[in-house]
C-alpha cells in the first residue's frame, strides 16, 4: 500500500518554520507532493526531510521564491522527470514526475488566473498543453498519479456558494468544462470516488474567517488513470492540518 499525500505549502520555508517536517515524520507517508514551495534547491531542509528517512527532488522557478514543486519519497525513483519539456511551463517549476517501476507519480502546480488577462490566458494554454502532454507520456507510462494544486473547482460541490463565482477564475465555465474532458479521457478524481458529499475544500482564504466557517473550495487532487482504478483504496482531505492556506488531501494505493 503507498500513502501519497499532496500539499500546496504556499512557500515550503514559512510551512517548515510551522511544524512541516515533525509533521511528515508523524504521519509517514510514502510520498509527498509539495506544490508552490517557493524556493530554490538547497532551501528546503533538504537534509532534515533526509533524517526522517526521505530523498527529496524539487524543480524550481526561474524566478525565486515563488511557483515551483517538489517531491518527498522512501523509495528511489527509478527515474526523474523535470518539467514537461516546454520553456513556457518549465520556467516556472510546474511539473515534476518520479518513475517507480511501471507507474509514475506526478507533482503539479497548475497556474493560477486571479490576476485575470494574460495570466487567465496562460492558464488555458497550461491546461490544454498539459493534457497534451499527459496523452503522450500515457502511451509509454499508462499508470498514473497525478497529484496536485489544479486551481480548479470540478464540481459545483466542490466550492462555497457556486451560484456567486462562476466569473470568478478557478470556477469559470471553461476551466470546469477542461475539466470534465479531461475525466472523460480516462482519469479519475479518486477523492470523489469515495466521497460524493459537499462542503468538502482544501483552501480557504485567509479572509473573513473562510476557513473557521469552511467557506472554501476543493482545488487538490489525486487524479489517477483508469488504468489504476482498482488499486484506489482510499481518499481523504486532511482539513485539520494548517501550515498553509490549502490543506493536505492524501491516497492511498494498493501498489
Amino acid at each position: 500500500m503507498k500513502r501519497i499525500i499532496s500539499y500546496n505549502v504556499n512557500g515550503i520555508r514559512s510551512a517548515i518554520g510551522k511544524g512541516l517536517i515533525e509533521w511528515v515524520r508523524r504521519v509517514n507517508p510514502d510520498i509527498v507532493c509539495f506544490q508552490e514551495t517557493k524556493a530554490q534547491s538547497g532551501q528546503m531542509n533538504e537534509a532534515d526531510f533526509e533524517s526522517i528517512g526521505y530523498r527529496m527532488y524539487s524543480f524550481s522557478a526561474e524566478k525565486k521564491g515563488y511557483s515551483g514543486v517538489a517531491v518527498l519519497c522512501k523509495e528511489k525513483p527509478d527515474h526523474v522527470e523535470y518539467g514537461m519539456s516546454n520553456s513556457k511551463y518549465d520556467v516556472e517549476g510546474r511539473v515534476l514526475r518520479l518513475d517507480f517501476g511501471e507507474w509514475s507519480v506526478l507533482s503539479v502546480y497548475f497556474p493560477s488566473g486571479t490576476t485575470g488577462g494574460i495570466r487567465q490566458d496562460y492558464k488555458m494554454d497550461f491546461l490544454h498543453d498539459f493534457h497534451k502532454y499527459l496523452q503522450e507520456l500515457r502511451k509509454e507510462r499508462p499508470k498514473l498519479v497525478i497529484s496536485g494544486d489544479y486551481n480548479i473547482c470540478r464540481l459545483w460541490i466542490d466550492i462555497h456558494n457556486p451560484d456567486k463565482q462562476q466569473n470568478t477564475s478557478g470556477f469559470l465555465p471553461e476551466e470546469r468544462e477542461w475539466f470534465q474532458h479531461f475525466a472523460e479521457d480516462g482519469f479519475v478524481d479518486s477523492f470523489r470516488k469515495f466521497h460524493p458529499e459537499p462542503h468538502q475544500y482544501s483552501w480557504w482564504s485567509y479572509r473573513a474567517g473562510a476557513r473557521a466557517n469552511n467557506k472554501g473550495w476543493r482545488i487538490d487532487y489525486h487524479i489517477v488513470t483508469k488504468d489504476m482504478e482498482d488499486k484506489i483504496r482510499a481518499a481523504s482531505i486532511l482539513s485539520d492540518v494548517m501550515y498553509s492556506d490549502h490543506c493536505p488531501v492524501m491516497v492511498e494505493i494498493d501498489y
